[in-house]
């Protein structure tokens, strides 16, 4: 084993930036709502999400040419499991649902993310939270609930199988966060996020061509395409990834709660939205738990032992 004992100051400037990464790539998937209703003015749902990940491949292309550990022969179908999990199952399945529900209870659906995953994680991968700190994920949980009842958003009607829809895409983004997780305790992440990316956008060309896309749209569609691909995709999940890599998973899930807020100011500054004071409530219920974690000493890190700040981990065992 290589790599020594970190000074306690390097430790901690690793967490801030690992959390200021986590937050980051928060705010990034929120903006995801605002250019996908921009989208959805003249395309449908794969033809969204197939191109918008293709955009994010083209960004993460170059990743492939860092000089960094290959997938061993197991862990390549692992990847493969994760991106079809994550990517086409979740997105083609959260966005559906987002379609045939309202806004509001897809943010409600969303905001559920950060317990699930924390759940998963004190199970599967064995981490703990503290009593103190499962009241403070739920905290923040109940406050993006708080957003989503006072948005007074127009547009369809809420549906069970909308709402049903969005909560199978939350679980299937639980399986994705463990499954890279655990890659990138032995990978680089920024290796992993590209092999994921464009392997499931490969997945999502094969879906719409089945669909024969006029791919005839506005300069407005296609800068929200380019913007959910470079800023909600490729960015976010470079972020995501490289944070995961050095945060425990269920510390980690409370920055996941930053897209429905980020999504509802933005609908707010642009959308026919209005924001009343229970939502600024719940906001600030959110950014606390996020400060919280964020800033708090002692974090109990699943980090790899040979990561530092500007080199991610790239060798090990899982444990």
């Amino acid at each position: 084993m290589s790599g020594g004992v970190q000074h306690p100051h390097t430790k901690i400037a690793e967490r801030i930036l690992a959390m200021t990464a986590l937050a980051a790539a928060g705010c990034l998937w929120g903006t995801g709502f605002l250019f996908a209703k921009i989208a959805f003015r003249e395309m449908g749902v794969v033809a969204n999400v197939s191109l918008r990940f293709l955009f994010g491949s083209v960004v993460l292309a170059p990743m492939f040419f860092r000089k960094t550990r290959k997938f061993r022969r197991r862990d390549f179908w692992l990847m493969v499991l994760a991106n079809f999990v994550g990517i086409p199952l979740q997105f083609l399945i959260q966005f559906k649902g987002v379609s045939l529900t309202t806004g509001s209870h897809a943010s409600l659906m969303v905001s559920t993310l950060p317990v699930l995953l924390a759940l998963t994680s004190t199970i599967f991968l064995r981490e703990r939270l503290r009593p103190g700190e499962w009241i403070i994920l739920f905290l923040s949980t109940i406050g993006a609930v708080l957003i989503s009842v006072s948005k007074t958003a127009d547009g369809p009607q809420a549906s069970l199988k909308g709402d049903l829809m969005v909560v199978l895409s939350m679980i299937a983004a639980v399986v994705l966060a463990l499954l890279t997780k655990r890659l990138m305790h032995d990978y680089d992440p920024l290796y992993v996020t590209a092999s994921m990316i464009v392997a499931g956008t490969l997945l999502l060309l094969i879906c719409l061509a089945f669909e024969h896309p006029r791919l005839h749209y506005s300069a407005k569609a296609w800068l929200a395409l380019v913007a959910q691909g470079v800023l909600a995709t490729a960015l976010a999940f470079m972020l995501w990834n490289w944070g995961m890599a050095r945060v425990p998973a269920a510390r980690a899930g409370i920055f996941f709660n930053l897209e429905p807020l980020v999504g509802t100011v933005l609908a707010v500054s642009f959308l026919p939205e209005k924001l009343g004071g229970i939502a600024v409530i719940g906001g600030v219920m959110i950014l606390w738990g996020a400060a919280y974690f964020s800033t708090r000493k002692g974090l109990n890190q699943t980090q790899h032992p040979n990561s530092n700040i500007l080199s991610p981990p790239s060798n090990g065992t899982f444990a």
